[in-house]
């Protein structure tokens, strides 16, 4: 499988992970830390999606470095290592899901039906015909930066992607927070090309649309 374009994009960001890969594998305690320090986060995230309590996930992540530094000579480069790390504990993560019962099937999460009856824009937007805007989509470049990145506004993105159906939230967090290539997402979440694509696109126009609301409602600085 290639390499996720997100993690291995540049040649400096390719001889960066050999050089932290070569000190893994040297016993590299310091580099070793490093590596904890920049995954973690995903990993809880992605084991979260799994078995949904975050007491669980912990565990899962713990058990998952035990399994990172016991292949870690059978890596070989075919994709990133954060790929390779993901894998692990997604897999990990979906052993513990079913021995405690928390898993159902991918398909059966909510919004999980690429064929589901939901349209991917409000059809309020459209123009009675159907085929022109009424309310187009509206640019944020007149929106201060400040604005856009205040804790005000993370925290109400952090509340969109929280209300989105599992599934929608699942894929929108592999791909647009973890950084994931369209295959390593399809690969972690079992699911096909146009199902993830659907569900992802759904997921985006969701999550604009609220941003577009907290933005037009929200209070503007004096």
């Amino acid at each position: 499988m290639a390499a996720s374009t997100s993690d291995r994009n540049t040649p400096t960001a390719a001889a960066e992970e050999r050089e932290l890969l070569d000190a893994l594998r040297r016993g590299d305690e310091a580099a070793f830390a490093r590596l904890v320090a920049s995954l973690h986060g995903p990993m809880l995230r992605l084991a979260m999606l799994h078995v949904g309590d975050r007491t669980v996930a912990e565990e899962v992540v713990q058990d998952a470095w035990v399994g990172v530094l016991q292949q870690l000579d059978r890596f070989e480069g075919r994709s990133s290592l954060k790929t390779w790390v993901l894998r692990i504990v997604s897999n990990r993560a979906k052993t513990r899901a079913v021995r405690e019962r928390r898993s159902v099937p991918f398909s059966a999460l909510p919004g999980a039906a690429p064929e589901a009856d939901e349209p991917v824009v409000d059809p309020d937007r459209f123009l009675p015909a159907g085929h022109h805007w009424a309310s187009p989509p509206v640019s944020w470049q007149q929106v201060p930066e400040e604005r856009l990145l205040s804790q005000e506004t993370m925290a109400e993105i952090r509340r969109a992607v929280a209300a989105l159906p599992a599934a929608q939230r699942a894929v929108l967090v592999v791909r647009d927070v973890e950084g994931l290539s369209a295959a390593d997402a399809c690969q972690l979440l079992e699911l096909t090309e146009g199902n993830q694509r659907v569900l992802l696109h759904r997921a985006r126009s969701k999550l604009r649309a609220a941003l577009e609301r907290y933005l037009d409602t929200a209070p503007r600085p004096a």
